[in-house]
């Protein structure tokens, strides 16, 4: 797996330090985002060509590193 501090960064001068690829403006929340809405890996690379698999798989690198660390919290239970 590619080690996602290649791929991504946090810089305050882009996109008020969003963790953003390398080299884009494009933020790790919309990549996620458009996963969520059912884009496909293929449709993201194909919309977004200065983008790479690797950077996709650095990606749910830093997710699972965020959730390891705790820096992702579980949703409040709802109540019946």
């Amino acid at each position: 797996m590619a080690n996602w501090k290649d791929h991504i960064i946090a810089d305050k001068n882009i996109l008020l330090g969003k963790p953003v690829i390398k080299g884009t403006r494009l933020s790790v929340d919309h990549l996620i985002g458009l996963l969520a809405q059912g884009w496909t890996e293929r449709q993201i690379l194909e919309n977004y060509p200065r983008l790479t698999q690797n950077d996709l798989k650095a990606v749910f690198g830093y997710i699972q590193d965020c959730m390891k660390d705790g820096l992702l919290f579980d949703l409040p239970q709802q109540t019946a």
